[in-house]
Order: C-alpha cells, then sequence, then structure tokens
C-alpha cells in the first residue's frame, strides 16, 4: 500500500462537539477542581478553573458561563461574599455553593442571598449532575426569556399592541403604515380572536385622525331600530321615549374613526343608510328632516365571508364594493406558530404585572405543548389560558404544565414548528437532543411519571423511552396524591 493510500484511508479525526454548557469551578482545594474537571467534562461540559475568588471573577468576565459552582471557603474572599459579586455581575447567573464546613447557617444564609443550591463536601457524583443539569435548563429557559423580552421591543416584532414577526405579520404592518394615512375605508377580515379590533386601532393611530375619536360599534348586539339610532342619532319625539335628541355616534367620531366589527351582521336596512354615509358623507338623525355633514374614516371587520352574504343576497352588493377598498386578512395564530412565544412573553408580562408577579417564565414542556395546539379560538384564547396559569401560580415563577388547561392538552398534536436559524448557525444534534428531551419530560408530566403510559403518548415502545429517560438521565416529576405524598413505584 503507498503513503498515499494510508492517508486516505486513514481514520478522519472526529468533528468536536459543542459543549452542552459552560461551567466555572471555583474552589482552592487542586483537588476538587480536578475531580470536578474530569466527571463534568466525561459529561459533555465545558470546564474552566479558578484556585481563588479574583481568578473566578476574572474568568467569569472573560467568556460566557451557564453555571458556577463555588467554594464557600477561599483564601482571599468569602464565597458568600463572591456570590452577591457574581449576582451584581448577572443576577441570573445559577450559583451552586459547595463547603466542606456544611452548617445550617451557612445553608440558609448562601439560600438568601441567591445560591441555586448549596452541598457539603463529600459530595455525590449524581447529586452534582442533576443540580447541574437543572441550573443550566433554568439559565437556558431565563435567558430564552430575556431574549424573547429583547425580540417584543424590536420594531419588527410589534405594532402598537399587535404582537409577531412573522412575515404574514411583517407584510401586515407594512400595510398599516402605508395605507394609515389615507382617508380610504378598510376592511379587516379574520377569524375570531386574531386581533381585528387592534389592526382597527392601529389604522386609527397612524393615521392624521389620532387625536380624534376611535368609536366602536358592535354591529351584531343590537335590533335595528336601536343600531339606527346609536349611529344617527334621533330628534326630539322620533319615537317613544325619545323625549331629548342624541347626537349618534357618526356625529361623535366626525373627523375620527368609527369602527364596525362584525358587520356582516347589520341589516340590509341599515346598509343601505350606511351606505348613503360612505357615499355622500351626510345622513339625517332619526325622525329628522336636517342634512348632517361628518368627515368620518370607515372600518370594519368581519369573521364571516362577506362575498357569500352578498350572492345570498344578504349583504348589499354596492356596500360590498365600498367597503373593500383596502382589504387584509389577519392569518389565524395555527398559521404563525412562530409567534407564539412572542405572545406567552408579552401576556406573562402584562398579567405578571397586574397580579405583581413579575419574572414569570413558561417551562419548556408547557410552551411545547402551546406551541403544538391549533388555537382555534386564535390570540384571545391563549391570552386567557396565560392570564389564568398567572393567577393559579401563586408564589412559583415557573408556570408548568399542569396549569395548562386540559383542552389545550387535549386538542395537542405534533407538527413541525417553524424553523429559524441565526446568523451564527446551530449545533444541529444540541438541538435535536434537547427537543428529544423536552417532548420526553413533557410526556411524563401529562402521564404523571408513569412511563407506560408517557410511551403510549409518544408512540414509542416503553422500553425504548426507558433506555432514553436513561441516556438523558431524565428524573421525572411524579404527580402528588391527595396527602400530598409521591406515589410508590407499587402504585405505577
Amino acid at each position: 500500500m503507498t503513503k498515499a493510500q494510508n492517508s486516505d484511508t486513514a481514520e478522519k479525526p472526529a468533528t468536536p462537539v459543542a459543549p452542552a454548557a459552560t461551567l466555572l469551578v471555583i474552589d482552592d482545594e487542586a483537588i476538587i477542581r480536578e475531580a470536578l474537571e474530569a466527571l463534568l467534562s466525561a459529561e459533555g461540559y465545558g470546564v474552566v478553573t479558578a484556585a481563588t475568588a479574583q481568578l473566578g471573577l476574572d474568568a467569569l468576565g472573560a467568556r460566557p458561563v451557564d453555571a458556577v459552582l463555588l467554594d464557600l471557603m477561599l483564601p482571599d474572599k468569602n464565597g458568600l461574599d463572591v456570590l452577591e459579586d457574581i449576582r451584581r455581575l448577572d443576577a441570573d447567573l445559577p450559583v451552586i455553593m459547595i463547603t466542606a464546613f456544611g452548617t445550617i447557617q451557612s445553608a440558609v444564609a448562601a439560600t438568601k442571598r441567591g445560591a441555586f443550591y448549596y452541598f457539603t463536601k463529600p459530595f455525590k457524583h449524581d447529586e452534582v449532575l442533576t443540580v447541574l443539569r437543572n441550573a443550566v435548563d433554568r439559565r437556558r429557559l431565563v435567558l430564552e426569556n430575556r431574549e424573547l423580552r429583547n425580540r417584543l421591543r424590536s420594531s419588527s416584532h410589534r405594532f402598537d399592541e399587535i404582537i409577531g414577526g412573522n412575515s404574514k405579520m411583517s407584510a401586515l404592518y407594512d400595510l398599516i403604515s402605508r395605507a394609515a394615512p389615507s382617508r380610504a375605508t378598510v376592511l379587516v377580515q379574520g377569524e375570531s380572536g386574531t386581533g381585528k379590533e387592534l389592526v382597527a386601532r392601529a389604522f386609527h393611530r397612524h393615521s392624521n385622525r389620532s387625536d380624534r375619536a376611535f368609536i366602536t360599534v358592535n354591529s351584531g348586539n343590537l335590533p335595528p331600530d336601536l343600531l339606527e339610532s346609536n349611529l344617527f342619532g334621533h330628534v326630539k319625539g322620533a319615537f317613544t321615549g325619545a323625549v331629548y335628541p342624541k347626537k349618534g355616534l357618526f356625529e361623535l367620531a366626525d373627523k375620527g374613526t368609527i369602527f364596525f366589527d362584525e358587520i356582516g351582521n347589520i341589516p340590509l336596512d341599515t346598509q343601505a343608510k350606511l351606505l348613503r354615509v360612505l357615499q355622500e358623507r351626510e345622513f339625517m338623525r332619526l325622525g329628522g328632516v336636517e342634512t348632517i355633514k361628518v368627515d368620518v374614516r370607515i372600518i370594519a371587520a368581519t369573521n364571516i365571508d362577506l362575498r357569500k352574504l352578498k350572492e345570498d343576497g344578504r349583504f348589499r352588493e354596492d356596500l360590498f364594493y365600498r367597503l373593500n377598498v383596502i382589504t387584509l386578512q389577519l392569518p389565524p395564530l395555527r398559521d404563525r406558530r412562530s409567534d407564539i412565544p412572542l405572545l406567552v412573553q408579552h401576556f406573562l408580562q402584562k398579567y405578571g404585572d397586574e397580579s405583581r408577579k413579575p419574572g414569570l417564565i413558561l417551562t419548556p414542556p408547557a410552551m411545547d405543548r402551546l406551541m403544538a395546539y391549533d388555537w382555534p379560538g386564535n390570540v384571545r384564547e391563549l391570552e386567557n389560558v396565560i392570564e389564568r396559569a398567572v393567577v393559579l401560580c401563586g408564589d412559583q415563577q415557573e408556570i408548568g404544565i399542569d396549569l395548562i388547561p386540559d383542552h389545550v392538552s387535549a386538542g395537542t398534536h405534533f407538527e413541525p414548528h417553524d424553523v429559524v436559524i441565526p446568523a451564527d448557525g446551530i449545533h444541529f444534534r444540541e438541538v435535536i437532543i434537547g427537543h428529544e428531551r423536552r417532548y420526553i419530560e413533557a410526556a411524563l408530566e401529562a402521564a404523571g411519571g408513569v412511563q407506560k403510559k408517557a410511551a403510549e403518548l409518544l408512540h414509542i415502545k416503553a422500553t425504548t423511552l426507558n433506555e432514553m429517560i436513561k441516556r438523558y438521565d431524565i428524573r421525572p416529576r411524579r404527580k402528588k396524591g391527595a396527602d400530598g405524598a409521591e406515589p410508590d413505584e407499587a402504585d405505577e
């Protein structure tokens, strides 16, 4: 065999795999640092070590770190003081305290100052790995929520109170920006709960009428006579009970905007009078003879197909074409699933602030559950689910699957999410492992920790699930009984 042949058949070096996370170990005992470095490196972690508090803080400032293992007794500084230094640098960074001098007092002090966990030397390897895994998961969850908050503040992901960075939503923002300054009539179509009134308000706020009235008309909630009285007003004596003259909504909205919600429900007789306002910019009060001129922009919304109503003779053709100048279709939430995390973050902040529960976050299994649901009630339904979860979460900071309503769980089906590849790329193997782990954890939570039932939910063999649980070292939380006790193995 030639040298060239040897070169061709030689085994190529393996492509290095990105570390699962980067950990900082600060301990003055070399044997502890070396033991932890060996243990954690074998688990796929990147490990940085430091023998003093100052070296540890320097290392923390030089690179991103996902968790810190910090000795309580250091030669140059007390570990509790170092803990405070770290929290000033990054309040969300998990710090796990370790010491050979374990006392209740020091454990309480570390917890009060924000330590993620506390254990004493000699420690068990399994305990260290479990605690670190939880710490890293928590760190990533916090960073994901921080990124969502930053995206929410980005102009490309929101337009007034409309939330979303999906391409369909970006096109919607562009259309509002271009059409809002005009006086053109707008027809907003979409399923219930998609945010049609928010769009109407955005048109008004970005128009030259923004300092005038924005009036909403609930088109289907009133009988015809009362609806016309509300719209056009009436003169004294126009009907029984008309003791005083009354201005209608069109007069009150003069120089502003009037929004007809569910315009398809308006009776045909009222449609004819509405058409006159659109064409002539004038109307008469009920029972009156005086013509009143108005300058009002009309925005109409419907969840019904107006073309079909027109064909069926239930909606005037001339009114339809008058309304159908600027038309936009709001996508249902199921068609823009990538916006669900942004919306969840928005509602967590909104209702968290209202309930004085700042910093609430959703666990990955709970988010996966929301991402997989079809949301027939759209954004309004999602908002209700998050508001309910915030109310019921008590003093918990994390909202898990147990606070997601049963109907959302029952309606869940799995399908690919919108995939976004960042500019610096992804670590494919790490992403896939992360998704596998999340789905397993979600299934175990839904099954109350019973592996056989979880395997059925995932449509895999129980032995396959058991192997994956061991591989990822997943410790499922089991549902507690009525007495608060964990179930025995035999109960399964």
